[in-house]
């Protein structure tokens, strides 16, 4: 029994899988189209690509775009979204949006750690952690989560109940249930407790979930996603992803699929996704939370996810980073200051086509608003491009030829390609 969902105008189809791995192609049809699997899922935190307009995104090849419900919480207000006719009409985009839970923030507002999920081994395991020089803004709790702004330092409460009220009204066609991101600092005795409290929450929002799409039948349906955690833990991934494939609804209902998330060593990646993906059910899409970086895109489809998302292509990109095969690098150097060639002549995007790297450098040495604008449009397309050059290289039965070539040419941070 599928509940609200029977009807909803969402589903999953699989289309070529990997030779006995989890990794696929698919689709993803949502009230507002369709999502091409894998695919790469830009992050418009604000309801906005930050320095690019929507309509640019969709020039790029994005398929969706996500926004983060604690921040459209704060500003402009859930219920000023919702009048707008939902998220993609409030920012006049055209396709599928995503909203995460507000989870994130739990971490990040507790511990004030940067916004990455892949972390190296850490030596010390503290349940009181908090990086240097910042202020917990967020304590957890297991009913919710309360926490102060970071705009203005004023209280809030967001519970499991609060933050699906949140979604339905911000209007995006895969929500995130509410919970608990944890830090490889967390204890293995914290990392349990957690993992338990995000099950209870996950509960509470498909019940919650089941209301509000009752009650709003003006809207199109919007589809639910649990999210696994258990940090670097097999038994905790597995328990977690079995336990949240069984829970429903009081009316019957299932998750709509799965996210998967936390942070989690880099070099286990794929380990981690697999063992998540060895438990949910196959049926239904894995969405990856917060990751961009080529070798970790190929680690993660291999291993089963099928959408996974990130910030690090328009923040690198407004800092002066830049991604091309051979690797990342920062165009603001003086070595750029008269190369008249474009960024990457391989790359479609309409910066490559009409730009050099000797203005880039300029702009961003003369602190021009344009800089961040045309080096997040490359780094958005080439992120884009290139996931949908994986999900071609898996339909046409070349993926492992395919990976060890790009990977054969990246070599991370470099000097200039």
């Amino acid at each position: 029994m599928a509940g609200v969902s029977d009807s909803a105008g969402f589903s999953f189809s699989i289309g070529t899988r990997l030779d006995g791995r989890h990794g696929r192609t698919g689709v993803i049809q949502t009230p507002h189209g369709p999502v091409a699997t894998p695919a790469f899922i830009p992050v418009g935190t604000k309801a906005t690509v930050k320095a690019v307009l929507p309509e640019a995104m969709s020039d790029l090849g994005a398929q969706a775009l996500l926004a983060n419900a604690y921040h459209l919480y704060l500003q402009p207000g859930p219920d000023i979204v919702d009048e707008a006719g939902g998220l993609a009409a409030f920012m006049n985009w055209p396709g599928p949006t995503f909203t995460d839970s507000g989870g994130f923030q739990v971490m990040s507002l507790g511990v004030g750690f940067k916004k990455v999920l892949a972390m190296e081994t850490v030596d010390v395991q503290n349940d009181d952690v908090i990086a240097k020089g910042k202020e917990r803004l967020a304590t957890v709790d297991d009913e919710g989560v309360t926490f102060r702004s970071h705009l203005n330092g004023s209280k809030h409460r967001f519970t499991p109940e609060v933050s699906m009220g949140i979604q339905h009204q911000l209007g995006a066609d895969i929500m995130f249930a509410f919970d608990e991101l944890t830090t490889l600092m967390n204890t293995r005795g914290y990392q349990e407790k957690s993992v338990q409290r995000t099950h209870r929450w996950a509960q509470r929002c498909i019940d919650e979930h089941e209301r509000l799409t009752a009650a709003r039948t003006h809207r199109p349906y919007q589809a639910l996603f649990a999210v696994v955690q258990g940090a670097q833990y097999e038994d905790l991934r597995r328990k977690a992803s079995r336990d949240l494939a069984e829970i429903r609804g009081c009316e019957g209902t299932e998750f709509d699929g799965y996210g998967i998330g936390g942070a989690l060593e880099k070099h286990n990646l794929g380990t981690i996704v697999g063992w998540c993906c060895d438990e949910l059910p196959e049926d239904k899409p894995r969405h990856m939370l917060g990751i961009s970086e080529p070798e970790d895109m190929f680690a993660a489809i291999e291993a089963g996810a099928d959408t996974f998302d990130c910030v690090n292509p328009s923040r690198v990109g407004r800092n002066g980073g830049i991604y091309v095969d051979a690797g990342r690098f920062n165009i603001d150097t003086l070595r750029f200051k008269r190369d008249f060639t474009p960024i990457d002549e391989t790359c479609d995007c309409y910066t490559c086509a009409h730009y050099t790297r000797a203005y880039i450098h300029h702009l961003f040495k003369a602190k021009e608003m344009l800089a961040s604008t045309l080096c997040t449009i490359h780094n958005e397309r080439f992120t884009i491009r290139l996931v949908d050059r994986i999900r071609a290289s898996i339909d046409g039965g070349y993926f492992d030829e395919f990976r060890a070539a790009t990977m054969g040419r990246w070599q991370g941070r470099i000097t200039a390609p």
